[in-house]
């Protein structure tokens, strides 16, 4: 079984902002899977969806406990469900790369994405696969203020875009293995 991770955060307000790169792609990955969402697991603060690929089952998780928490949902959905943490993919923005830019990683540390810190804090490792979504950077402006800034007019399209692959990256890790995906996209 594998967990895919999309991060980001719950509120409304949020929706088309560049932190919420991952939860567009999860929405995408659910979309092609034909998977809808539920609720979590008690005591979890998650939306979840439940799907197959490559003739594995796998869980689709959008933690809600907003960005800088979102390693205690995907601690407990891992826990609960028996999961290795070499079996979690987790999809997030990354400032560091141009505007929609795909980049997959096996493993490594947080890179300043406090999202993705939460996680490596909970789970007690870095050895997950992570699927970055670049949203670019503005050197003008703080990075904790520029990730939560909707996407221009022109780089909307070009963000769906780049969830969409970002969620067809996740389906070819789990199929074909992280080496061959990697060759791919990155």
């Amino acid at each position: 079984m594998w967990l895919v991770a999309g991060l980001g955060n719950p509120d409304r307000k949020y929706l088309k902002t560049r932190h919420n790169a991952g939860f567009l792609a999860a929405d995408e990955l659910a979309r092609l899977l034909g998977a809808q969402w539920e609720p979590g697991p008690k005591k979890v603060e998650c939306m979840m969806a439940r799907a197959a690929a490559g003739g594995l089952e796998v869980l689709i998780l959008k933690p809600l406990t907003y960005m800088n928490l979102s390693g205690t949902a995907v601690r407990e959905v891992l826990k609960k469900n028996n999961i290795s943490p070499a079996d979690l993919i987790v999809i997030h923005d990354d400032i560091d790369l141009d505007v929609a830019k795909i980049r997959i990683r096996k493993n490594g540390s947080a890179g300043g994405h406090r999202g993705v810190d939460s996680i490596i804090r909970e789970t007690g490792t870095r050895d997950f696969i992570r699927v970055k979504i670049g949203v670019g950077r503005d050197p003008s402006t703080p990075a904790d203020v520029y990730v939560l800034q909707k996407f221009s007019k022109s780089e909307a399209p070009l963000i769906e875009e780049a969830a969409a692959q970002a969620a067809q990256a996740a389906i070819d890790v789990i199929t074909h293995g992280v080496g061959a995906a990697m060759n791919k996209y990155n």
